[in-house]
């Protein structure tokens, strides 16, 4: 049962509000926002859209860090840089919203969709960071070989 005003007074055993204010009050409390649905289809549009946006911003940083050590030879490490990790946060954080939302979307519970979607963007989202971290260092070593996507192929 959602808690309301008038459950409140039934439970002191007095009417402290009167019947206008009381009413207003019931209706504020089981109110939902104006722009979440259920399902949450613009939150999910909003979780993409967060994330797009920082993946631009992360990639135009890492390759302005290339570019940097390409014609001024400074360091592509630590990679942990603010202007790298707050984007990068933003990919995640939009990531979780946008898996959250879209596990909604087929029936699944809030917090089991957002549970999921937290563990999934996070594991993921390290992963990542960590091979990344380790391409730059080989860069920056210059130990860095082409990668080989057609190895597969030619071992036929």
């Amino acid at each position: 049962m959602p808690y309301t005003a008038t459950h409140w007074s039934e439970t002191v055993g007095e009417d402290v509000m009167g019947p206008v204010f009381q009413e207003q009050l019931d209706v504020l409390l089981n109110a939902q926002p104006y722009w979440q649905s259920q399902p949450p289809y613009a939150l999910s549009g909003i979780g993409l859209l967060v994330a797009l946006l920082c993946g631009l911003t992360f990639a135009h940083q890492v390759r302005q860090r290339l570019e940097d050590w390409k014609q001024d030879r400074l360091p592509l490490l630590p990679l942990g840089r603010f202007t790298t990790v707050l984007p990068y946060s933003g990919i995640v954080a939009g990531t979780i919203l946008f898996i959250g939302a879209g596990l909604q979307v087929f029936g699944f519970g809030a917090g089991g969709s957002f549970f999921l979607a937290l563990l999934l963007a996070v594991s993921t989202g390290a992963g990542l960071w960590k091979q990344l971290e380790d391409l730059m260092g080989q860069v920056q070593e210059g130990s860095f070989t082409v990668a080989d996507f057609d190895f597969f192929e030619n071992r036929r």
